[in-house]
């Protein structure tokens, strides 16, 4: 099995970075717990749906977290020239003008 090197000059300090980025959305979540965020949340929300009421809370700290984690990885990849495409790049972006061939 081959694998394609990363297209930057720098790879192993990309995989560091980015492992201390997902080491910090970790602690984003810890941080959130240890405060109480959990709770509060869970707490407006009846002892029957107390699930969902989790769900909820977790999907509500987090937004954040993984906000600051993308901005955290685009800072990283612009600082070592990481070249490469976003996956919502086709969704923003205008359409590339692609040359129809006829058959």
């Amino acid at each position: 099995m081959s694998h394609k090197p990363l297209d930057t000059p720098h790879p192993r300090l990309y995989l560091l970075a980015t492992g201390a980025g997902f080491v910090g959305l970790i602690a984003w979540f810890y941080t959130g717990r240890q405060l109480g965020v959990l709770q509060w949340i869970i707490d407006l929300f009846p002892a029957s749906h107390a699930g969902a009421g989790l769900m909820i809370a977790i999907m509500l700290m987090m937004t954040p977290g993984f906000l600051l984690w993308k901005l955290f990885n685009r800072w990283v990849e612009a600082k070592l020239k990481v070249k490469g495409r976003f996956l919502e790049d086709d969704i923003y972006l205008p359409p590339k003008n692609k040359k129809h061939t006829p058959k």
